[in-house]
């Protein structure tokens, strides 16, 4: 027997006051901590956007791996600071080792904040595996993860900061990294909740310290916290530095102590110089520099702890030195280095001569040579191939290996992460022993192998496929998460037209032929490109 329409419409009202009772406790909450109740339909659905979280790979090697073990390591290096804490400070200097070595002393920097409320903070930490020259590393991760919880990333000045050239996202030199990650726990024990601005600074000169600073002193205010990661001086055989043989605590900590002058007294000409004269190794010279750049006249420096992993261990034959230094004033937004210490712009890239692209392709087949006859792969030193000016700065590049007319291997870097010597040789590498479409290459097909380097510019997206440009323009396609790209030459070698290219990109991305006309990204990038001369 069907249900009278009375008696339905009784249940259905039953049911929507049921719902609205049950909301009750949710829309209270929601009121009580005033956030708004519908802004995922309301507010552009922030909610739902990707979350990418960068988690740490510290725990449970230079750090507890538990949460509250952690937690009460910390609090025990608070602990032991003493001394009242600075008012006012602004910028951190602190060490970077596994916990066990490092963490009093950073204590003594980090309890100078504690309580204290930070709604940034910018940590700076050197790149110990990468090669970065003139360049910083930023993350396009939306949060970065501790034992002790996720740190929100500051998109907005991540996405500003890479208005600047010298600042890109480069996961080879991020992933690795542990000067940046170190810091997290202790700051988070000391400060709470805050959001996170994770830098990894490459290899540097002063005029780019200095644009660095500028950028982002263009970017905090006096709710920012700075802080500078870096370990001192590398003493040993360990660290292929033994500039003494005799009074080695004395001399270290003189060494040191000369580095700390220059750096309390804000004295960046004088700091670099100093680690030039002396071969200091220290580690975080690049992230000191920027700070140092940024601080006003008016910041005061302070020593608050040293230490040697020589004085811990009784033993000196190895050392590596901490210090913790705050730096006290204030932040303001939009501030200017100072006048002797004008941005300036970054250094164009020298121009590929004749002679340049005869010694990269001459680099390329001694590579796929040299493993053959090494089993790995070689420096630039050990190809005896003298590394000139117009390649040593950062480009994208690929090798193309062909035989016979036809497609060999091809692997390359689309975005600028290492010289453009490093990426040839590394690629050279790929393309002849990594390109999983071909078998790898045999020692008598060399030989028979012709060789085409295509040195890249930095990809740049346009607003619509219509801007690309065959013949001209390499494509970087990226919908959703899949991705393919083709270089400039491959549309004219096959004779396609921009959408027959589009189509084939389309489908290399593993996409079907016309999934790149709605939601697709482009990103277009020219190239030099020069093989070698056919016999």
């Amino acid at each position: 027997m069907a249900m009278k329409r009375s008696t339905l419409y009784s249940i259905l009202t039953l049911v929507a006051v049921i719902a609205v009772i049950a909301s009750i406790p949710w829309v209270m909450d929601r009121w009580r901590h005033k956030e708004p109740m519908f802004k995922s339909v309301f507010a552009g659905n922030t909610d739902n956007a990707p979350k990418r979280v960068f988690q740490s790979t510290l725990a449970g090697s230079w750090y507890e791996a538990d949460p509250k073990a952690l937690a009460q390591e910390i609090q025990g290096y608070f602990k032991k600071v003493e001394g009242a804490p600075l008012d006012n400070v602004q910028a951190l200097i602190l060490p970077h080792a596994g916990y066990v070595y490092s963490a009093q002393t950073a204590a003594y920097g980090v309890k100078q904040v504690a309580g204290k409320t930070f709604s940034r903070v910018v940590v700076m930490g050197p790149s110990h595996r990468a090669s970065m020259p003139n360049l910083a590393c930023v993350t396009d991760s939306t949060h970065y993860g501790t034992p002790l919880g996720e740190l929100p990333v500051d998109q907005g000045f991540v996405e500003a900061l890479k208005k600047t050239p010298c600042f890109k996202v480069i996961p080879r030199a991020e992933q690795p990294e542990h000067s940046v990650h170190i810091q997290l726990p202790l700051l988070q024990q000391a400060l709470g909740s805050f959001t996170l601005v994770p830098i990894v600074v490459g290899q540097i000169d002063v005029a780019t310290a200095r644009t660095m600073a500028s950028a982002l002193l263009n970017l905090i205010d006096e709710k920012t916290l700075v802080v500078a990661s870096s370990d001192f001086t590398h003493f040993g055989p360990n660290y292929q530095y033994e500039p003494f043989n005799d009074n080695l605590e004395e001399n270290i900590k003189k060494l040191d102590m000369g580095a700390v002058d220059k750096i309390v007294a804000k004295d960046l000409e004088g700091f670099d110089a100093y680690l030039d004269s002396t071969g200091a190794t220290i580690c975080g010279q690049s992230p000191i520099e920027i700070l140092m750049a940024m601080l006003p006249k008016e910041s005061q420096g302070k020593l608050l702890r040293y230490d040697t992993s020589g004085k811990m261990m009784g033993d000196f034959a190895n050392s590596v030195s901490y210090c913790a230094i705050a730096f006290t004033g204030a932040w303001a937004k939009g501030a200017k280095v100072d006048e002797a210490a004008k941005p300036v712009e970054a250094p164009k890239e020298a121009e590929l001569t004749a002679d340049d692209k005869k010694a990269l392709l001459d680099m390329a087949r001694k590579t796929i040579q040299y493993v053959f006859d090494n089993k790995k792969a070689p420096t630039s030193e050990a190809l005896g191939i003298t590394v000139t000016p117009g390649m040593k700065p950062l480009r994208g590049a690929f090798v193309t290996l062909k035989k016979n007319g036809d497609l060999r291997g091809c692997i390359g870097d689309i975005f600028p992460e290492r010289s453009l010597y490093e990426a040839v040789i590394g690629n050279a590498v790929n393309a002849a022993f990594r390109d999983y479409r071909f078998p790898q290459l045999a020692p008598d097909e060399l030989p028979k192998v012709h060789i085409e380097i295509s040195a890249l510019t930095p990809p740049a997206p346009v607003k619509s496929y219509e801007d690309i440009v065959v013949g001209k323009h390499g494509v970087l396609l990226t919908k959703g998460s899949n991705r393919a790209v083709f270089l400039p030459q491959v549309a004219p070698e096959q004779g396609w037209d921009r959408d027959t290219m589009l189509n084939h990109l389309a489908m290399k991305a593993g996409m079907t032929p016309d999934a790149w006309r709605e939601g697709a990204k482009f990103e277009v990038f020219e190239a030099i490109v020069f093989g070698e001369e056919t016999p």
